[in-house]
């Protein structure tokens, strides 16, 4: 009887350790890209651009700064053109230091491209060497973007919106 009980008490103090096993890791699937918006949808192209960004993070640890133009069919288009130029002038101005991603979208292409070549237009040479830059948008205006941000230094990425 005592040989019982000790072999039940040895059992029921293994039992813990024996379900401690590490159970092993899922096996990740990627998800399938977020398709480009066919349209000027605000939430679509939130979507889709942040699905880009974290497609093209790439080893960048820190947050990236992020910047959408609505469509030119939004009411206050110009507006909203004029303030996010502004910021993007500021934040470029201030200095980006190396580590960082500057992601810009628009289902505006040619109109965000304008933006990017005006932010970096007085930015130093070489002074954001270690910096990504991502332009989402359409393939006539990637060349421009790269001739406007190449001077600096950045690591200059385009991904075409089709």
């Amino acid at each position: 009887m005592n040989t019982m009980i000790r072999l039940l008490m040895v059992a029921l103090l293994t039992l813990p350790f024996a379900a401690c096993k590490k159970q092993e890791a899922p096996v990740a699937t990627a998800a399938a890209p977020v398709p480009v918006p066919v349209n000027d949808n605000r939430q679509a192209w939130i979507d889709y651009l942040s699905d880009v960004v974290q497609r093209n993070m790439g080893g960048i640890q820190n947050q990236p700064y992020v910047y959408l133009l609505p469509g030119e069919s939004t009411a206050d288009f110009q507006d909203q053109y004029t303030r996010l130029a502004e910021k993007a002038k500021d934040d470029v101005g201030r200095g980006i230091i190396s580590g960082n991603m500057l992601a810009y979208g628009s289902p505006a292409s040619d109109k965000m491209a304008d933006l990017v070549a005006a932010a970096f237009k007085d930015v130093p040479a070489g002074s954001m060497k270690g910096v990504r830059v991502l332009f989402v948008g359409k393939a006539a205006d990637s060349d421009r973007v790269k001739a406007a941000v190449a001077p600096s230094g950045v690591d200059y990425v385009f991904v075409e919106a089709k």
